[in-house]
């Protein structure tokens, strides 16, 4: 049984965080314990459809966010480990469904309460550190998304700083895109290679050994580049580090024994 005392928080896991970095799930869901909340990973949670919303196929778009909403519109709070996901939901979703009367305040109210992992530890549940260590020193990219549309800058670097032993080395391009834009990389791959080749260039110049962000998309798009490049900068997300759950290998390595 449920703590009623404790904030019930529905985790959107993301699609890349499910198939690519699980541990990424299990270090937002220790986080969030850690902060006081209840935390449930709904089964029946699907994409956000961001993917078919950036294709222009309205139809899925509406039909996979109406699957969302009705997952998650019970919790508390919606948080996923991901500023892209939950741009989608907090900020697209009520776009979305902008002429459909009979969606359009489930729609605002999932909205009003969802909120990227970085966001919803510091800017709701008042975190200011966590009890992790991380020997090295890192630099930290600001994806587009959790950026530009969520305005998140401060906050994964105030959780970062009571990290002990690690030291944050910032870039002079942190604001910067990737390169990755979901379908960008697919549809323009030439800009988009240039693009993470800057900014690969830029991760090289701070000396860090190891690159932080909160997307996942951009630390894979990051990660793959400096691996073709035979750059020994590793990539992980933030999540790993204040979870102190970092003894599996970084982005893009194999597994031991693989």
């Amino acid at each position: 049984m449920s703590d009623t005392s404790k904030p019930t928080v529905g985790l959107f896991v993301t699609c890349l965080v499910d198939l690519m970095r699980p541990v990424v799930g299990f270090a937002t869901v220790k986080l969030l314990e850690d902060a006081g909340c209840a935390v449930e990973v709904p089964q029946a949670q699907t994409c956000c459809g961001q993917p078919a919303y950036n294709s222009g196929d309205k139809a899925d778009t509406l039909d996979i966010a109406k699957n969302v909403i009705e997952v998650f519109e019970k919790f508390d709070y919606v948080v996923a480990p991901s500023g892209s996901c939950a741009g989608m939901i907090k900020d697209h979703y009520p776009e979305a469904f902008a002429d459909d009367p009979k969606w359009i305040a489930r729609a605002e109210a999932l909205s009003e309460k969802t909120y990227e992992l970085m966001s919803f530890l510091t800017d709701v549940m008042n975190v200011r550190a966590t009890n992790a260590e991380f020997a090295g020193t890192v630099t930290y990219h600001d994806s587009c998304s959790g950026l530009r549309e969520l305005g998140i800058k401060d906050q994964p670097r105030e959780l970062l700083s009571s990290v002990r032993g690690l030291n944050i080395a910032e870039g002079k391009e942190t604001e910067t895109c990737c390169g990755f834009g979901g379908l960008f990389c697919v549809k323009y791959p030439d800009i988009s290679e240039k693009m993470v080749d800057a900014k690969v260039d830029d991760i090289v110049a701070t000396g860090a050994d190891t690159v932080l962000a909160g997307d996942l998309g951009c630390l894979m798009n990051i990660a793959g580049r400096l691996q073709r490049r035979g750059v020994d900068v590793k990539a992980r997300h933030a999540a790993e580090v204040l979870a102190g759950m970092t003894a599996a290998p970084a982005i893009g390595e194999p597994a031991e024994g693989e």
